[in-house]
């Protein structure tokens, strides 16, 4: 089914939208995968304790994951454009699953690399897939509906640091990630059953239009393909952006509970910092990202969320007590939730539909690429200096620029959408 097809279903109103459907499970299949993936800062102390392993050591594991999250995100999205989001995600899902089953075998560092970087970093490849959905289903409400789906994000990066942490301090690390990963496995591959591509598919309008909103967005004309953006300013410039909020985000997840406890905070209250994170995350999603994000553009909410992490990484460079970090996780995770959700419909907005699982994983891409190198050089950064204050600075500089960058993107000349 081409775009066109999509962007004119049938008019035949549903008795139910199933489109509400595809937000709940992508929400669960987006809560649980993120509250695994982003809690490897859990595991980081139980492997420094067991192993002796450098923290530069163990966050490589991490970017390696992120890397090929990101090239694989890539593929994903060009599969999910074409034969839609339930192949993928089941995929991924499996993935996800047996990789961190297989870490509670893990022995030596280069199995450390390959069932968490290459397997867990295939799973993350669902991330890309699961926002791109969204865009498809729904066209006047995509930021707030986004925000739901990504605060499932926020609700695992909430719940996950805190199950774990709990877990591992009762039944050892081994053993927990035996059971995440049999969970993981069984709960995304079924629930990805429940996926479809677009409205098409199940005869349904989009939700827009079924509720009168729908305003001129049938034409697909002005849809960009990859090769098109590709040579776009405003292509290379999200790029950049994209890569600095994944050299920032990354940073802060991996190595906020090693800070903490470097600084003589215990390992759960370390968790519950990264906990608050996610909670307030849900802040920035619903309200920044989603329904100001519908209003105002997803460009000025975006740049509202980068904002808000920027300052909080300033303040954490000077944080030595348990309060200030808690108040550098409530700005930061407020940003971050703002940040995420402005993502997807962003891209939309710039290049359309018509390849947006494509594009958004090629720009991802880059999300990936920051990942990586921002963990490992704070790590090691903090290997060098004995403290994380410099590294902080320097992710909240890299932070600033993305601001910049943010500030100067204009729409694309073909579609002149307002951002």
């Amino acid at each position: 089914m081409t775009s066109k097809e999509i962007s004119q279903p049938s008019n035949k109103a549903p008795r139910f939208f199933y489109g509400y459907v595809i937000i709940a499970v992508n929400f669960i299949i987006l809560g649980l995968s993120s509250g695994l993936i982003l809690s490897f800062g859990v595991f980081f102390d139980p492997l420094l304790e067991q192993f002796g392993w450098t923290r530069t050591m163990i966050s490589g594991a991490n970017s390696l994951s992120s890397v090929l999250s990101g090239v694989l995100a890539i593929a994903m999205g060009g599969l999910a454009d074409r034969f839609g989001p339930r192949l993928v995600v089941t995929f991924c899902g499996f993935c996800l699953g047996l990789g961190y089953f297989m870490m509670s075998q893990v022995n030596a560092v280069w199995q450390l690399y390959l069932f968490y970087g290459v397997l867990i970093g295939i799973g993350g490849g669902l991330f890309v897939t699961v926002l791109s959905s969204i865009a498809r289903w729904f066209v006047m409400r995509r930021s707030l509906m986004t925000g739901i789906v990504v605060s499932g994000l926020s609700i695992g990066q909430l719940i996950g640091p805190l199950v774990i942490s709990r877990l591992i301090g009762a039944h050892g690390w081994r053993f927990s990630c035996a059971i995440l990963g049999v969970a993981a496995l069984l709960i995304i591959v079924l629930l990805a059953q429940f996926l479809r591509r677009d409205p098409g598919k199940v005869d349904q309008l989009l939700g827009d239009q079924i509720e009168g909103k729908e305003k001129n967005f049938k034409s697909t004309d002005k849809d960009f393909i990859l090769k098109e953006a590709y040579h776009t300013k405003q292509f290379w410039l999200v790029t950049i952006i994209f890569f600095c909020t994944g050299f920032t985000i990354f940073a802060f997840i991996i190595h906020i509970i090693p800070n903490a406890t470097k600084l003589g905070i215990s390992t759960v209250t370390a968790a519950n910092i990264l906990a608050v994170s996610g909670g307030a995350g849900i802040i920035g999603n619903f309200v920044l990202g989603g329904i100001i994000g519908d209003r105002i553009g997803n460009r000025k909410a975006f740049m509202i969320g980068i904002f808000l992490m920027a300052v909080s990484l300033f303040w954490l460079v000077f944080a030595r007590d348990v309060w200030m970090l808690y108040l550098f996780a409530i700005i930061f995770g407020i940003g971050l939730g703002c940040e995420g959700t402005s993502e997807s419909p962003l891209i939309a907005r710039l290049f359309g539909l018509g390849s947006h699982g494509l594009i958004y994983g090629v720009v991802t891409l880059s999300t990936t690429v920051g990942a990586s190198v921002g963990p490992v050089l704070i790590g090691y950064m903090c290997d060098v200096f004995g403290n994380y204050q410099l590294a902080f600075l320097l992710s909240a500089v890299i932070c600033v620029l993305g601001l910049v960058l943010l500030v100067i993107l204009r729409p694309t000349k073909r579609r002149r959408i307002e951002l």
